[in-house]
């Protein structure tokens, strides 16, 4: 874990910055061995964690009371929560779901939204695959690590 304090006496910064740099540090957070960051900028402390990744022959962790138990473990992958809020599957009310059970994703394509502290979080498709299943519904508040998508890897022919 690391932690960095913004200093005595200077201003927070604004709502936009603090989001940008959540945004900025996760995209690092991602691409390197760091899982846990604190940082606190006077009256505003923020906490990111990186995502618990299950991995296939992981069948000793316990999963969510919420989460289906998975019928083919050794290639289906769970995208999870990166962070407590509340997670909606498009981005304004009435608008078609970025993905449907039966998609195909892409690394990095938005698959949903989390709303943290009233800003937006897209959240994006860390490997590619088929959505097998949406394991968490419209307008659901979601803890860190919850599962959001099932999904089944590509087969070699289809990537």
């Amino acid at each position: 874990m690391t932690r960095t304090s913004g200093g005595t006496g200077e201003a927070a910064p604004s709502p936009e910055r603090i989001a940008e740099l959540v945004r900025q540090l996760a995209s690092v957070m991602r691409q390197s061995a760091v899982s846990e960051l604190d940082l606190d900028f006077g009256s505003v402390a923020i906490r990111l964690r990186r995502p618990v990744q299950l991995q296939p022959r992981d069948a000793e962790a316990p999963s969510p009371p919420s989460a289906p138990v998975l019928a083919d473990a050794a290639v289906d992958f769970l995208i999870t929560a990166p962070m407590i809020g509340t997670f909606y599957a498009s981005s304004t009310p009435g608008a078609p779901p970025f993905v449907t059970e039966g998609d195909d994703v892409d690394v990095g394509q938005t698959i949903g939204v989390i709303e943290a502290m009233k800003i937006m979080n897209e959240i994006a498709a860390d490997r590619s695959g088929v959505v097998e299943e949406v394991l968490v519904g419209n307008g659901q508040p979601v803890e860190y690590g919850s599962p959001l998508f099932r999904l089944t890897p590509l087969p070699d022919d289809r990537e």
